[in-house]
């Protein structure tokens, strides 16, 4: 009897484990869908463009739709100086650039495999205020909008939104721009854990709680009171 209220026990731990959340850890992106960068032939000085993304779309086109790759917003990179000391006419920076008359209020849809948590974005950004380049005026994710520190005018720097609490496997960033600025994002990163447990871990943890009933069943027959 002990021994079955035991495994019964050691069960129902495991299973609140499953189903809760582990300690923050980093969750990559499978992919992210988004408008190319702008630079150019959009009046910039060079090309801030998504030049290896890995997806279909020309990436070495202003504002070209760029889908079902990864490319400079998470390739581990984060830029440690201003737009104008890192970028050039080649387009192959670590920035990706746009520019609000030509690619107003960008969104990025970045994916992720299935039972993903996210907690915590971490968007790396210029806000040197020069030539034009400021942080945006908001961030939506998933068409919310979030409060955010930005990093201090004339600064690069990181802009954290924290508590989330996202699940599923498609979430959006959207930068809301002032009139004829330019956003510059070098890296965006995500914190997370695990999700609830998949169907069929639901599936064996229902089995061995329905073998631990029989044999319970079993020892109260041949013990009865």
């Amino acid at each position: 009897m002990k021994t079955v209220v035991k495994a019964m026990a050691i069960a129902a731990i495991g299973m609140l484990a499953l189903s809760t959340p582990a300690s923050a850890t980093q969750v990559f992106a499978t992919s992210y869908d988004t408008p190319n960068g702008d630079g150019q032939a959009s009046g910039g000085s060079f090309n801030y463009w998504d030049l290896g993304y890995t997806g279909s779309g020309t990436t070495n086109v202003d504002g070209a739709a760029l889908a079902g790759g990864l490319g400079d917003l998470t390739d581990g990179v984060v830029a440690s100086d201003f737009w104008f000391n890192t970028e050039t006419g080649a387009g192959a920076g670590p920035y990706v650039g746009w520019y609000a008359p030509v690619t107003l209020n960008p969104t990025v849809t970045f994916h992720f495999g299935a039972n993903t948590i996210i907690n915590a974005i971490a968007i790396h950004m210029d806000n040197s205020n020069a030539g034009g380049v400021f942080a945006p005026q908001a961030i939506l994710v998933n068409g919310v909008a979030h409060a955010f520190t930005a990093p201090a005018n004339g600064t690069i720097g990181t802009v954290n939104l924290t508590g989330l609490n996202l699940s599923g496997g498609t979430h959006t960033i959207q930068f809301q721009q002032a009139p004829g600025t330019w956003t510059f994002v070098s890296e965006v990163t995500f914190d997370g854990g695990r999700g609830v447990p998949e169907p069929a871990t639901w599936g064996l943890m229902i089995l061995g709680f329905g073998a631990a009933g029989s044999m319970l069943r079993r020892r109260r027959m041949a013990n009865p009171a």
